[in-house]
């Protein structure tokens, strides 16, 4: 069975409550039941933290065992030489999702220290860009 590892960074613990009209209405613990039962032959964990060093403590955790890493990374994403150093690190794939389209919000945030070390890169499909993540793994 494959396993696929969900991290999601900064503040997406508050998603349903922070900026419903950006990230939506659900939080991600009423959405991943729905990835489990999308994806019945895949092992989805999920880990969640606001601190960069624990992000970084999972993604070595992991990348080298599981079969593929989805991460939404937040803020770090633009902001953490570590955390690209981390995924660059790692053999295991990793594809980077933001829920918003970052390309049309402020331009801090067009810039990805990590995508280049990325499978690939889906913005802007809100949770259904997690979706399309574990298709692609």
């Amino acid at each position: 069975m494959q396993r696929i590892v969900i991290i999601n960074g900064p503040n997406l613990n508050l998603l349903g409550k922070r900026e419903p009209e950006i990230y939506g209405a659900l939080n991600f613990d009423e959405f991943l039941p729905q990835l489990r039962n999308l994806f019945p032959d895949v092992t989805i964990d999920y880990f969640q933290s606001n601190v960069e060093g624990e992000l970084i403590n999972k993604l070595h955790e992991v990348g080298f065992s599981a079969d593929g890493i989805v991460f939404n990374a937040g803020g770090y994403t633009h902001t953490s030489v570590a955390i690209a150093d981390a995924v660059a690190a790692i053999s295991t794939p990793v594809i980077e999702v933001h829920i918003s389209n970052v390309y049309a919000r402020e331009e801090y945030r067009h810039v990805s220290l990590m995508a280049k070390n990325c499978k690939g890169v889906i913005a802007g499909l809100g949770l259904d860009g997690y979706k399309l993540a574990i298709l692609s793994l």
